[in-house]
């Protein structure tokens, strides 16, 4: 059995494994262009926020990724992951979704989680994980899980 990836805060520590996720243009296909160093030290102090609309995720101590993990409507917490490649396929986002799934739910919210249409692998986990095709916005899906 594979170890369980951890949800933490970030600290100033994980800017190198962050700018090394970020620049990866693999990783940043469905999302955006690939980040700068400048545009990743942006992010990174918005992560070390009191409010942080992500969370660092780690295995076995070292820095594999992050989730995403803030308010998107009233009712509602949009959550997602972003992975280094070398850990796709091996059930860590399936395991981080039911994570916050649990916390979004004991905090009595409602799921979202918005992806790229082209972005299979996101949908696929939405779906297993009982979410629900809701709407396209913005050029992107929406999957639900009240």
């Amino acid at each position: 059995m594979h170890m369980k990836p951890a949800i933490r805060k970030f600290n100033e520590s994980d800017y190198e494994p962050l700018y090394c996720l970020l620049s990866d243009p693999k990783v940043m296909l469905y999302l955006e262009p690939p980040y700068s160093k400048e545009q990743t030290k942006v992010f990174l102090q918005a992560a070390l926020s009191d409010h942080p609309p992500v969370y660092a995720v780690e295995l076995d101590g070292c820095f594999i990724g992050y989730v995403i993990y803030h308010a998107y409507d009233q009712d509602s917490v949009e959550i997602g992951w972003v992975l280094y490649p070398e850990c796709w396929g091996k059930g860590y986002a399936s395991e981080l979704t039911k994570q916050m799934t649990d916390k979004a739910r004991n905090a009595g919210k409602s799921l979202i989680i918005e992806c790229d249409p082209g972005q299979e692998a996101t949908k696929h986990i939405a779906v297993k994980h009982g979410f629900v095709w809701s709407e396209k916005r913005d050029g992107l899906e929406i999957y639900r899980l009240s």
